[in-house]
């Protein structure tokens, strides 16, 4: 068979609220942020493991809120200040914050901006605070009496779902047997969706053909 050149094109993932599928394992984080106004302090940790929904839910929120999203591995070259002017704020992958010098600083400060005006703060991560080896006592204190809320690991319908959006993300669209098919036989987890949708949509674009059942059966058959 002739394999035809595979170009990495970029595709767009769609992250607004009506593309969040909401489910048992995701619910209580969405009323968590929903309830924004009301959080203790005016601040909360989203945790998730890795590609669990974290960025497309801080989206929501940011949408909601009028947040700046900004990762936490750029907090020390950021602008402070105008961060903290904000309305509010999303802060992302804190767990990196001691692997970047006078990150952890940054975010002291710009928690002490928003607190001084009652602006939101919302910081996601994989882990719990307690696990991010924050060294700065100022800070450890300040994010461990924020409120946690998690994404769980997903139930049927819910990584049924993001295999959908992850397919339609790059404008594919699939069988409601190929996802049937998929769920069983692939690991359970939203970066194992990912892999795998990235990979059949290359084999796929290779080959010259669709995805299909019988694609994504050379494909699971040859990880």
């Amino acid at each position: 068979m002739t394999r035809q050149l595979v170009l990495d094109l970029p595709h767009r993932t769609a992250l607004g609220r009506g593309d969040f599928f909401v489910s048992s394992t995701n619910a209580q984080a969405l009323a968590a942020l929903d309830a924004w106004r009301d959080w203790p302090g005016g601040k909360m940790v989203l945790i998730g493991p890795p590609a669990s929904g974290k960025t497309h839910l801080a989206h929501v929120w940011a949408n909601a809120s009028r947040a700046a999203l900004h990762p936490a591995c750029e907090l020390a070259t950021a602008d402070i200040a105008a961060l903290g002017a904000k309305p509010a704020v999303v802060v992302e992958d804190c767990e990196v914050l001691p692997r970047h010098p006078n990150a952890q600083e940054a975010l002291f400060h710009l928690h002490n901006l928003l607190a001084a005006k009652g602006a939101a703060l919302l910081m996601t991560a994989a882990s719990a605070p307690r696990d991010w080896g924050l060294t700065l006592a100022d800070l450890q204190s300040r994010v461990q009496a924020a409120s946690v809320t998690r994404l769980e690991a997903p139930d049927d319908p819910l990584l049924s779902a993001v295999l959908i959006k992850l397919f339609a993300d790059r404008q594919i669209t699939v069988s409601p047997t190929l996802i049937a098919y998929l769920l069983p036989r692939m690991e359970r987890s939203f970066a194992a969706a990912r892999a795998l949708v990235a990979k059949l949509d290359a084999e796929a674009l290779a080959r010259g053909t669709g995805v299909s059942r019988a694609l994504a059966a050379t494909v699971l058959d040859n990880p």
